[in-house]
């Protein structure tokens, strides 16, 4: 329900039917619905990247927050770090080397470690904010039961040797064995306030089917079947309570960065992790979570926080294109974009201008072509470079915001260079296909030559390229026989693999003209509407695409806001325009109270 004081303004307008263009915090009275409404941001949870552990390790145990945690164990070590919201510190080792430890705690001055393998174990330790304290052992040695709860009331539930149903109890001093599970696991996640009130999901169940989705209540004297998770698997990580719960990563059996949310009632599919990987340590809340360590493989020391109020990007409907086409070329920002070259069929050099609001047809290119590559940061400024009509060519021509004009060629004959990168005076081609063979050949603009420079590490065609400058771009996916998720990243004077797309992709738009921050949408395998957003240094998965499609043209200057037109649909070539904005919105009833 919104508050009067997060209400912008003071008068409320009537309405016959909803504006059509509501600001964020508009109110405004229906009068054909007889209610009051107001305009709202979407927001949604996302993971992004933290402080990395000191070691990299697999197995590991958890307690605390996300900007207090601790780790433990794993690696079969004695190794334990504290977070502080920002980086990881060794603090001092426990007594016992061991993994998959029961852990729990609700910070990182305060903790228990129960049990842990290999073999099972039953010591138990207590950390005190400097350092580990032998109390009273599990009552059964135990290894990789899920542990949930605070150091003065917490659960040891589940575990190994031969996957056990088991819950044992401690209440600060001793553990007490209480009521089995009703689906022995191991490796579950696990999330609670207390030893009476707690969630155990997932984990490693009995063969045939070793990565359960069973989801279990406990209310302090009997566990209760819920609501499955919607994927099986087991060695995820974990946070939350019992009625607001997190749960992420694991093997399905294969290493997934899934994460889903439970809302008291049933789970609901969240934004994945960054990073795929299994046997991790995570602890937190639904609003601000941490998933640390595991094996990806290998053992990795990532860490990543999850966070809400994060704004929603999605794409909007923007006026068509005059040419219906694909395998064309694209350049500019959202409200200032160029459209050039493609097979309508057949094939052609028109050209058109994107103002923001209209396409408008303008002088075509001189060399009419396809599968050409883009450099330019507006309408009024670009390149034409490569491509094939339906000989490879090296042509390049400048655009000077009425006429194409032919400048020098590339040194090397090439298509598929969509991979091209930069501005109209400072950009490069990389890669394309030579016929035959995937070519790593990086050449680069000064504004009135091009040189070759640095190969990449790895040959490719039809692939994305986003970049300021001939020293700052990225060459992202592609093709080098099979499809390529590969991201390189280029400084000037050499190639860098950085981190892959979620998803290996061709013949994909992109918001050309950013280097940190840029939007990757559409292409194959099949025609998609998948779109990833690179922060600098890995890719998410956003909001698709409204209309699936391949062979499209892109543009924009940020992953805050981009351009998608033209392509393959599965309807056919299509002229449609999409605009990306990174926030969305929805109207919401105000509540009568």
């Amino acid at each position: 329900m919104a508050e009067y004081k997060g209400i912008h303004g003071t008068k409320v307008q009537d309405y016959t039917t909803d504006p059509d263009n509501p600001i964020t915090g508009q109110v405004w009275y229906n009068e054909t619905a007889n209610t009051l409404k107001f305009q709202y941001e979407i927001t949604a949870g996302v993971w992004s990247t933290g402080g990395n552990l000191n070691t990299a390790r697999n197995l590991l145990s958890r307690a605390g927050i996300q900007t207090a945690a601790l780790t433990f164990g794993g690696g079969n070590s004695t190794n334990t770090e504290s977070y502080n919201g920002s980086s990881w510190t060794a603090v001092a080792a426990l007594n016992l080397a061991r993994n998959s430890i029961a852990g729990f705690g609700v910070s990182n001055t305060s903790a228990i470690a129960g049990g842990g393998d290999y073999p099972n174990k039953a010591e138990t330790e207590s950390w005190n904010g400097s350092s580990w304290t032998e109390v009273n052992n599990l009552n059964a040695a135990n290894g990789a039961a899920v542990g949930i709860g605070i150091a003065t009331s917490g659960l040891a539930v589940g575990g190994g040797n031969g996957v056990k149903a088991t819950n044992e109890s401690w209440n600060g001093t001793s553990w007490t064995e209480l009521a089995d599970l009703n689906t022995a696991r191991a490796n579950a996640g696990g999330s609670g306030v207390d030893n009476t009130d707690a969630l155990v999901y997932g984990g490693y169940a009995a063969p045939p089917s070793p990565a359960t989705a069973v989801t279990e209540l406990w209310n302090g004297s009997a566990w209760t079947e819920v609501n499955d998770l919607n994927t099986g698997r087991n060695g995820l990580g974990s946070g939350g309570t019992s009625t607001a719960a997190l749960g992420f990563g694991g093997g399905t059996p294969t290493f997934t960065g899934k994460t889903e949310e439970w809302n008291g009632t049933s789970w609901v599919e969240v934004n994945d992790l960054n990073i795929a990987r299994g046997q991790l340590g995570g602890t937190g809340s639904t609003t601000a979570a941490l998933a640390f360590g595991g094996e990806v493989p290998p053992a990795t020391t990532a860490t990543e926080e999850w966070n809400t109020g994060n704004p929603v990007g999605a794409w909007s409907t923007g006026s068509s294109m005059n040419t219906a086409r694909d395998f064309l070329a694209g350049t500019g920002t959202q409200t200032s974009a160029l459209a050039f070259g493609g097979l309508t069929p057949p094939l052609t050099g028109k050209t058109e201008s994107y103002n923001g609001s209209a396409w408008t047809e303008v002088a075509d290119l001189n060399t009419i072509r396809q599968d050409l590559g883009s450099a330019g940061a507006s309408n009024t400024s670009a390149l034409a470079i490569g491509g094939g009509n339906p000989n490879i060519v090296s042509a390049v021509e400048l655009w000077g915001g009425s006429s194409w004009t032919a400048v020098t060629a590339l040194n090397t004959t090439r298509r598929g260079t969509e991979q091209s990168a930069g501005v109209a005076t400072s950009a490069l081609c990389m890669g394309g296909d030579t016929d035959p063979g995937y070519s790593a050949l990086t050449e680069s603009w000064n504004g009135s030559s091009w040189t070759e420079v640095g190969d990449l590490n790895t040959g490719r065609t039809r692939g994305a390229g986003s970049g300021v400058s001939n020293t700052a771009s990225l060459c992202i996916g592609g093709s080098t026989g099979s499809l390529s998720a590969l991201t390189e990243k280029w400084n000037g004077s050499s190639w860098t693999e950085v981190g892959d797309l979620n998803t290996a992709k061709q013949r994909m738009g992109a918001s050309y003209t950013s280097y940190t921050n840029t939007l990757v949408f559409g292409g194959t395998p099949d025609i998609q509407a998948l779109t990833e957003e690179w922060n600098g240094v890995s890719w998410t998965e956003v909001a698709d695409l409204n209309t699936a499609r391949k062979e499209l043209g892109g543009a924009g200057d940020t992953s805050t806001s981009a351009l998608a037109f033209g392509g393959e649909s599965p309807g056919g070539i299509t002229a449609a325009t999409e605009e990306w904005n990174d926030t969305s919105f929805t109207t919401k009833t105000v509540s009568t109270d």
